[in-house]
């Protein structure tokens, strides 16, 4: 998804969205394809690979994943 479909998706505020992506890239936990509006963000590998460790910490924190 880009930042807009995300935003929607999340119903959070675009630059919100947009500044939480540009952590995420930072701390390679989200790559992307395309350039400007139309970039796309996805799960690096490593992310993928450590999918299972996420689950843990949310379990671990009682936290509900939004399923909306």
């Amino acid at each position: 998804m880009n930042t807009n479909q995300l935003s929607k998706e999340l119903d959070l505020n675009y630059k919100t969205v947009q500044h939480h992506l540009e952590v995420l890239e930072e701390n390679t936990v989200v790559t992307t394809q395309g350039d400007d509006y139309g970039k796309l963000y996805f799960l690096t590998d490593r992310m993928k690979h450590n999918l299972d460790i996420l689950d843990e910490v949310v379990e671990q924190a009682d936290i509900e994943p939004n399923d909306s």
